[in-house]
């Protein structure tokens, strides 16, 4: 390899989240990675750094560029240059367009287990939260959409939006184009729009490609609104930088009222030169981490059959991997319906920090979920401590 993944960051001192809130546990829990940037991100932003004056920002014709060339070249798909809105993240942008595309007590459908942060959005802006469980298969290890519940949701007249986690948070699933484009069909008819976040959509694992929103029919492209950015990719979720794609023109217009009305549409300082840097010279990088981060979704599936193969069949825990994200979904329900229990135990006796399953809704409360973008050797002490906690947990 290239670059270093094995090597050890030290990451005091710098307000980390993931790493102040664990205090001297070993923090596997939000979705931030433990490795540097990649080289020529570094560089840019050291050249935007040493020119030391940081004022105000414009978004330039640079920033849809390599926006629109990773997409293509990447993913296949084409970006019309005026489809593209500059934005400080993909949460701020969700919460605008839920206060902007929809009124008061009407309803936004998500497929739970779903990334926590939607209920937020949500809930904080006075709307309803509609849930559509996936149906979970637990001899597979593996969700599907439960069609039926899912169009009576949508044909709700109260029901207005709906938010799409593509690839999927925290299963890690891919959804495929027949799945995308019946679901698509559907928002359609019942006159719901649909945002799609896609922005784990480049942490695939190697041979794996996740299928764009828009990319798979007119309908869904004229009926959704797609949220990127570099940030989950490329580890700079504290640089505020992102992006949504809308390709309807009316749309389009009440997604950039509601973002400027919100004041949440201008750059920052570091935010143009990061994301340009990141989408016309990281791909060797991304290509390198994907294949060291599949490895270590390997080393955390290596420990969970070591464990299962030790303990009786009513302890055994399942390990629902999907084929993207840095995240893994495991199945406690032998060993308990409430993992909030079990993840106290595990930070109070092995000193191991992870996310309970509850908050992401849906059959969550069965689940923790397990954060591998770290170094190997912290992977490894990480399951060493995990495995030890479920074999103690009562």
């Amino acid at each position: 390899m290239t670059y270093d993944f094995d090597a050890l960051t030290d990451r005091s001192g710098t307000y980390s989240l993931k790493w102040e809130e664990a205090g001297d546990a070993l923090p596997m829990w939000v979705a931030d990675m433990d490795f540097q940037t990649a080289p020529p991100i570094r560089e840019a932003m050291r050249r935007r750094l040493d020119h030391g004056v940081f004022g105000y920002s414009i978004v330039p014709d640079e920033w849809t560029d390599a926006y629109i060339g990773w997409w293509r070249d990447r993913h296949g798909v084409t970006f019309e240059r005026e489809s593209l809105i500059f934005c400080t993240g993909v949460i701020p942008a969700i919460s605008s367009m839920v206060r902007k595309l929809t009124t008061p007590a009407e309803n936004v459908v998500i497929q739970t287990p779903v990334y926590n942060i939607f209920f937020n959005s949500i809930l904080n802006n006075g709307r309803n939260v509609l849930e559509a469980p996936l149906a979970y298969d637990a001899a597979a290890g593996r969700y599907a959409i439960d069609w039926e519940d899912l169009e009576r949701k949508l044909a709700d007249p109260q029901t207005t939006l709906m938010i799409l986690c593509n690839p999927h948070n925290p299963s890690g699933q891919i959804w495929d184009h027949g799945t995308l484009t019946r679901l698509g069909e559907l928002c359609w008819e019942h006159h719901v729009t649909v945002i799609s976040d896609e922005i784990h959509c480049d942490l695939t694992d190697p041979g794996f490609e996740y299928v764009p929103f828009s990319s798979v029919s007119e309908h869904c492209r004229m009926n959704s609104v797609t949220c990127i950015a570099p940030t989950k990719t490329f580890n700079l979720a504290g640089l505020q930088t992102a992006a949504v794609m809308v390709p309807d023109p009316v749309l389009r217009h009440k997604v950039w009222r509601g973002l400027n009305t919100d004041e949440v549409a201008e750059p920052n300082a570091f935010a143009i030169t990061a994301a340009v840097a990141a989408f016309t010279e990281g791909g060797p990088w991304l290509d390198e981490l994907r294949a060291y981060l599949a490895g270590n979704k390997r080393a955390v599936r290596a420990a969970v059959d070591e464990y299962n193969a030790s303990v009786d069949t009513a302890r055994r825990v399942t390990l629902v991997e999907g084929d993207a994200t840095y995240l893994l979904w495991l199945d406690c329900s032998a060993l308990t319906d409430d993992t909030e229990r079990l993840c106290d135990h595990l930070f109070a006796e092995q000193r191991l920090m992870l996310s309970p399953g509850a908050q992401f809704g849906g059959n969550g409360r069965y689940f923790v979920r397990i954060n591998a973008a770290t170094q190997r050797e912290r992977v490894d002490e990480g399951m060493r401590r995990l495995t030890a906690g479920l074999r103690s947990f009562r």
